[in-house]
């Protein structure tokens, strides 16, 4: 005789058979579902309904890691950053619903962005293909009836089952609203949110206090982005959950040899638009903007180490250029040139850099710059007509690596006073050696009415040390070193009489 709890334990067991043939049942009614052509992925779904889609690699990508994240009951949590006008938010937040509850009409999904409207807009794209696509013209059906009582553009239930789609901006409410899948599309309008402490905290106290208490056991979410700051949704939730996202980010050009499109580094990405001119859109937007949106790599608004507001401006040449061509610097206690080098000349290669500065008592100033990927012999090349600019840096500081040494040794019977300089600690700790100067606002560059290039100096700077290429704050960091650093531990400025020198200059540096 079977005892009552030996009972109950078959029934049980009976009960998980039963719930895992179920399982499988509806896992291969789904795949059969998915091969159908046209089903088979998001991608699929938005080139049946619109032939005129290009189906990029990135958006293949996008496609890959949005069914994984529906099949796959170990992940939940989903990032994907892209540059802007590639097609992401189409794919993820108009056709990834419909595709979604085509094959489970159950699911309750919201949309969020950064505005009401915004979000609504998706929320009516789907509501005017489920109306548009049902099969009543022999054509493509969605299987997506609403109800009669259920149809708000922003705000929708599909008839005789639980799903639909509710859309809501960054601010607002889901009050009520349980959600099975969550999508933050672009939760920053733009830079100047982006750089508002308190448009992050709102968007920090909407997830908080309105998206985490909608999410129950099993419910996905993916968040989608150019990213804009680093403490900015995405960038917080990474810092606040280290590894809890799975996190996509595909940058304009590639900067990565483990690169998730399989590119090399330096080669651009295949664009929803056609061709880009991506060199043209870096110059447009800037270096900081590039960084951020197209590469996906933002830094403080403000800046990291150096900080935008710390560089003094001057707007009146401290220099006089003689006929011949030659710059001199009256009044300049010092002038030297510094230089860091890369011999490369590929897109992934560093730049080459050469920088001039002069120092007046305890204060110096960016004079001139030369900034390019650069040959062998265009860099010699470089380095002789700087010097030849500007007679009076007779100091030539280059940092003694491989490439600096064989210009050194090239040039020594042509330019004199090539220094080697080995560099001492690493890039940052050079960087933040130096940074105190800058901030003390002794630092000034030339205002973009003297020297256009100025503005690529400043972001750099603000990026470091996330920047792809860092080649102008080595040599900045190396010419301060030089000429206020070392003198300053050395005791070489010291004393009331350097002072008095320092206050005269400031007052008739000529």
């Amino acid at each position: 005789m079977i005892e009552p709890s030996s009972l109950a334990d078959v029934k049980l067991a009976k009960l998980e058979r039963l719930r895992l043939l179920r399982e499988e049942l509806d896992r291969m009614d789904l795949e059969e579902a998915r091969s159908e052509p046209g089903w088979e992925s998001p991608g699929s779904l938005a080139q049946m309904l619109d032939p005129t889609i290009i189906q990029t690699p990135a958006l293949e990508l996008i496609d890959q890691e949005l069914m994984n994240l529906a099949d796959n009951p170990d992940i939940d949590r989903l990032m994907i950053f892209m540059p802007p006008q590639e097609g992401k938010s189409e794919r993820i937040s108009h056709r990834l619903p419909e595709w979604l509850l085509k094959f489970n009409p159950d699911l309750r999904i919201a949309i969020v962005s950064y505005a009401d409207e915004m979000a609504r807009r998706w929320g009516s794209d789907i509501k005017l293909d489920a109306e548009t696509f049902d099969g009543s013209d022999g054509g493509v059906n969605l299987g997506i009836t609403l109800r009669e009582d259920s149809k708000a553009a922003g705000r929708w239930q599909i008839k005789g089952h639980k799903g639909g789609v509710y859309c809501t901006g960054v601010g607002g409410s889901l009050t009520g609203k349980p959600v099975d899948w969550l999508i933050v599309d672009d939760p920053i309008k733009d830079l100047e949110a982006a750089q508002s402490s308190k448009y992050r905290e709102r968007a920090k106290r909407f997830w908080r206090g309105v998206a985490i208490p909608r999410l129950g056991p099993g419910s996905k979410c993916v968040i989608v982005q150019t990213r804009w700051d680093e403490d900015d949704l995405s960038g917080w939730l990474q810092t606040e959950h280290p590894g809890r996202w799975r996190i996509i980010s595909i940058p304009a050009i590639c900067e990565s040899e483990d690169d998730l499109l399989g590119r090399s580094i330096g080669q651009p990405m295949i664009s929803a638009r056609g061709d880009r001119d991506w060199d043209a859109i870096k110059k447009d937007v800037g270096e900081y903007v590039w960084a951020a949106l197209y590469q996906q790599r933002p830094a403080p608004a403000a800046g990291g180490i150096f900080k935008k507001t710390w560089w003094r401006e001057f707007d009146s040449p401290r220099w006089i250029e003689l006929p011949d061509g030659t710059c001199v610097v009256p009044g300049a206690d010092e002038v030297v040139c510094s230089w860091d080098m890369s011999f490369k000349d590929e897109d992934d290669s560093d730049y080459v850099c050469g920088q001039v500065w002069a120092r007046f008592g305890l204060q110096v100033y960016l004079l001139d710059q030369m900034h390019d990927r650069m040959t062998f012999v265009e860099t010699r090349q470089a380095v002789r007509q700087l010097a030849a600019k500007w007679p009076e840096a007779t100091a030539k500081y280059v940092e003694d690596k491989a490439n600096g040494t064989a210009v050194i040794n090239s040039l020594s019977l042509t330019v004199s006073g090539l220094i080697p300089i080995e560099p001492d600690g690493n890039k940052i700790s050079r960087a933040r050696a130096v940074s105190p100067f800058v901030e003390a606002g002794q630092v000034y560059l030339p205002a973009p009415e003297l020297r256009p290039w100025v503005g690529g100096f400043i972001d750099e700077h603000a990026l470091f040390p996330n920047a792809v290429h860092d080649d102008r704050v080595d040599t900045m960091s190396q010419a301060l070193n030089r000429l206020l650093l070392n003198p300053i531990l050395t005791n070489e400025i010291r004393g009331e009489e350097d002072f008095d020198d320092f206050v005269e200059k400031q007052i008739s540096p000529y």
